[in-house]
């Protein structure tokens, strides 16, 4: 499973970057809006992630109708290479990644809360189809559920989208996005540095070192 960080912060970035797990990024329009108050344009923000990481940065379209989404997404994507243009699922979001994919432009469908709308964006030719299960388990759904079923539907139908967890609430979703067997799960920042850490190991670490701290006394 692919490990992307849910971020446009480049501090943040470079942080999970130089512990050699990364894989790739996923940004949204709040996200780089926060960045932009740094005075960099969108484009040299989007211009630095790319610099930074060695793989896919997904930068979302805000438009809403098929033809300027096709058209922001020509425009974003001569940022990088490693662009890819996050559409939101819907219909005009449906014509946009299918035009998008004959071009050989790689697209994120996002917004997904349902096996239905995984498997018409998978059809579409997404590149990545995005399930946000923390909102769904923010409305009382277990959002798990709808990734294990797109997993089994992907495998049976041999379909060449790749599932990203999105809407990571915490550490536990990342081991049963694991255990399922999705192909990427996008994690905050806050998520990712809890998974690094543990009580016991602080303990042990301090433990070791006073043990060795006596010896050389």
């Amino acid at each position: 499973m692919k490990i992307f960080i849910d971020t446009a912060s480049i501090g943040q970035i470079m942080k999970i970057n130089e512990l050699g797990i990364l894989d790739g990024v996923t940004t949204n329009p709040t996200l780089l809006a926060k960045e932009a108050k740094s005075g960099k344009t969108f484009e040299e923000i989007i211009g630095e992630i790319c610099d930074v990481v060695d793989g896919d940065v997904s930068v979302e379209a805000v438009s809403t109708d098929a033809t300027d989404i096709i058209m922001e997404a020509r425009e974003l994507s001569k940022i990088s290479e490693n662009v890819v243009i996050k559409v939101a699922m819907g219909k005009e979001g449906l014509k946009a990644v299918s035009k998008l994919s004959t071009e050989g432009i790689k697209t994120n469908m996002t917004l997904i809360f349902s096996s239905n709308q995984g498997i018409l964006a998978a059809k579409a030719g997404a590149t990545y189809v995005s399930p946000f299960i923390g909102r769904l388990d923010d409305i009382g759904h277990r959002g798990m559920d709808i990734v294990e079923d797109m997993v089994d539907i992907f495998d049976i139908n041999n379909f060449e989208s790749e599932i990203i967890v999105a809407s990571v609430r915490h550490p536990l979703h990342v081991i049963e996005a694991a255990r399922i067997g999705a192909d990427v799960i996008t994690i905050p920042f806050d998520v990712l540095e809890k998974m690094i850490e543990h009580p016991l190991t602080d303990k042990g670490i301090e433990t070791f070192l006073n043990d060795w701290n006596k010896v050389k006394k």
